[in-house]
């Protein structure tokens, strides 16, 4: 399984940031290249949150090890 973990700061309080699984490969077709390149997975799911500012985000690879989200 790969994930997506990314980083989001809020666009109200910038300094408030929390890490979020945007998407795992148990969903959506996600390979390790397109997840270092910034999936397309990721802009999507960042439109639907537009109160948010994407700072960073990692893949994943395996079982979350229960940091954020």
């Amino acid at each position: 399984m790969i994930k997506i973990i990314a980083v989001l700061c809020s666009l109200s309080s910038p300094t408030k940031c929390h890490e979020q699984t945007v998407t795992t490969s148990d969903f959506v077709a996600l390979s390790v290249r397109s997840c270092l390149m910034g999936a397309p997975q990721l802009a999507e799911w960042m439109k639907q949150h537009p109160a948010e500012r994407l700072a960073a985000w990692r893949c994943v690879i395996g079982k979350q090890d229960g940091r954020g989200a």
